[in-house]
C-alpha cells in the first residue's frame, strides 16, 4: 500500500508540474494578445470544482477529476462547447477576433512549454546526476539475445561495437536502435573474440512488435565467487569473495553449467582468469579430489554500470541529444498504436504510474517528468479535434485557404474528437485493470 501511494504522490505532482505549465503556455499569450481567458483549472471541474477563486476577469481552480486541465479562452470553441458566442459578432477579446498567427501562437503555446520543459529538464538532469551508461568493459559476459536475433545473426554473449559505423556510448541503447531507429547494420563481439558484421532486416522493428520481444537484449551477469572454502585449492590459489570469473581454460562462459563443463578440459587441474576490481590475473587451481572440488561457490552479480559526468555547457549537449533521441524514439514507435500488438501494450494512469519509482527518488523523478513531457507535447499535436493539434490544423487550413472553417463543423468535429478521446481512455484504462487481474 504504501509503495502506491509513493508512486501516486509522484505521478499527482508530475501531472500538475506538467498541466500547470502547459496552460500557462495557453494563457500568458492569450493575455499578451488581448484575449479574455475565463478560466484556469489544473484537471477537470466535473463534477465539481475542489478549489476555486476568481482574480480579475479569470477563474482558477482545481478541479475534481484528475485528467489534464484546461483554460477557457473567450471565443473558441473547445471541448467545453460553449457556443454562445457564435449567434454574435466577434467582440475584440475573443479568440477569434485575433489574427491567424496570433491564434497559431496561443495555440501552440502549450506544447511548446512541454518540449522546452522536456530538454531543459534532462540538461539538468545531465549536470546534476550525469548519464548511468553499460559500456562494453561493464558487459563482461555480453547479452543474452532473443530467438528473433539469433535468426539474424547474433549470438548469446555478443557485444555491441558499432551501429551503423559509429560507436556506441550504452550497450543497452542497441534494444530501442533496432526498435525505431531504422538501422542497417551493427559490428558484434562474441564470446570467442571474433568482429563479425550483421545486416539488419528493413522490418526489424515490426518484427520485435509482432513477435513480443522489444527487450531482445538482456545483459547475462556476471558469474562471481560467493564464498571461497579455507584449506581447498582456491583459497591456497589466492581467489576471494567478489571476484569475478572471466574466462575458465580460455573459454569465456555464460552460466555455472559452463563451468562444470570446463572441468572435464584437464584432468588435474582448472585454468581461471580472474577479474578483482578492474583488474586481470590468471590461476591455475588444482582439483581437489575425484569429484573435482577447488572449493568455491559461484552465484551471479547484476552487471555495474557506469556513470558519466558532464560539465554545465556538456550538459546543454548531451542533454539536449538525450531529448532529441527520446523525442524521436517515442514518435517512431507511435506507428505501432495502429496494429493489433501495438494497441495491446496502450496503458492508462496505472501504467505511467509504474514508471515512477517505489521509493521517492529525486533523479527518476524528473526524469520520468521529462519524458511525459515530451510525450505530453507530441499527443496533443496530433491533428484530433478537441487536442491543441485539431485546432492548429483549422487555423492553418484558414491561412492557406484565406476562410475559416465553419463553425458547426468545427462544434461538430471537437465533439468526435472529444468522443474519440474518452473512448482512448477508457480503453486505456480498461487494458491497465485487465492486465492486473491477469
Amino acid at each position: 500500500m504504501e509503495i502506491i501511494l509513493i508512486k501516486g504522490a509522484q505521478l499527482i505532482l508530475s501531472l500538475s508540474i506538467l498541466v500547470i505549465l502547459h496552460e500557462l503556455g495557453h494563457y500568458i499569450p492569450a493575455k499578451l494578445f488581448g484575449c479574455r481567458v475565463e478560466k484556469f483549472y489544473l484537471f477537470f471541474d466535473w463534477p465539481f470544482a475542489l478549489f476555486k477563486k476568481k482574480i480579475g476577469e479569470t477563474e482558477f481552480g482545481v478541479g475534481a477529476f484528475p485528467l489534464g486541465g484546461y483554460v477557457k479562452i473567450s471565443g473558441i470553441v473547445d471541448e467545453s462547447f460553449d457556443t454562445e458566442h457564435t449567434d454574435s459578432e466577434p467582440k475584440e477579446w475573443e479568440f477569434r477576433s485575433k489574427p491567424a498567427w496570433q491564434r497559431l501562437i496561443i495555440l501552440l503555446g502549450g506544447v511548446t512549454i512541454n518540449f522546452i520543459l522536456g530538454f531543459l529538464l534532462y540538461m539538468m538532469i545531465m549536470f546534476v546526476w550525469g548519464k548511468t551508461v553499460v559500456s562494453e568493459e561493464n558487459l563482461n559476459s555480453g547479452f543474452k539475445v532473443s530467438e528473433l536475433m539469433q535468426e539474424v545473426g547474433f549470438e548469446d554473449g555478443d557485444k555491441i561495437l558499432t551501429v551503423d559505423g559509429k560507436e556506441i556510448v550504452d550497450q543497452f541503447d542497441i534494444n530501442k536502435m533496432l526498435f525505431t531507429r531504422g538501422i542497417s547494420q551493427v559490428q558484434a563481439l562474441s564470446l570467442n573474440g571474433q568482429r563479425k558484421t550483421i545486416n539488419i532486416p528493413e522490418d526489424i522493428g515490426t518484427q520485435m512488435m509482432e513477435s513480443g520481444q522489444i527487450l531482445s537484449f538482456i545483459p547475462i551477469p556476471d558469474l562471481v565467487i560467493d564464498s571461497v572454502i579455507s584449506d581447498m585449492p582456491a583459497s591456497y590459489a589466492g581467489l576471494q569473495k567478489g571476484d569475478i570469473i572471466s574466462r575458465v581454460n580460455g573459454s569465456k562462459i555464460l552460466n555455472p553449467d559452463d563451468f562444470d563443463s570446463q572441468k572435464s578440459i584437464n584432468a588435474d587441474y582448472i585454468e581461471l582468469e580472474i577479474s578483482r576490481n578492474g583488474n586481470l590475473f590468471d590461476a591455475v587451481v588444482p582439483f581437489d579430489s575425484d569429484e573435482k572440488l577447488i572449493g568455491i561457490n559461484i552465484g551471479s552479480q547484476m552487471i555495474s554500470p557506469t556513470n558519466l559526468e558532464y560539465g554545465f555547457f556538456e550538459s546543454v549537449s548531451v542533454g539536449f541529444d538525450y531529448g532529441y533521441w527520446t523525442l524521436y524514439d517515442y514518435v517512431s514507435q507511435f506507428q505501432f498504436v495502429f496494429t493489433k500488438a501495438g494497441a495491446s501494450q496502450l496503458g492508462g494512469f496505472g501504467t505511467i504510474g509504474k514508471i515512477f519509482p517505489a521509493a521517492w527518488d529525486w533523479q527518476r523523478f524528473w526524469e520520468t517528468t521529462a519524458l511525459l513531457s515530451i510525450i505530453l507535447a507530441f499527443m496533443n499535436l496530433l491533428p484530433i479535434p478537441a487536442l491543441d493539434g485539431g485546432h492548429v490544423m483549422f487555423v492553418l487550413y484558414e491561412i492557406v485557404s484565406g476562410r475559416k472553417p465553419n463553425e458547426k463543423f468545427m462544434e461538430y468535429a471537437t465533439l468526435a474528437g472529444v468522443i474519440l478521446l474518452i473512448g482512448l481512455f477508457v480503453y486505456a484504462n480498461g487494458m491497465d485493470v485487465v492486465r492486473a487481474v491477469n
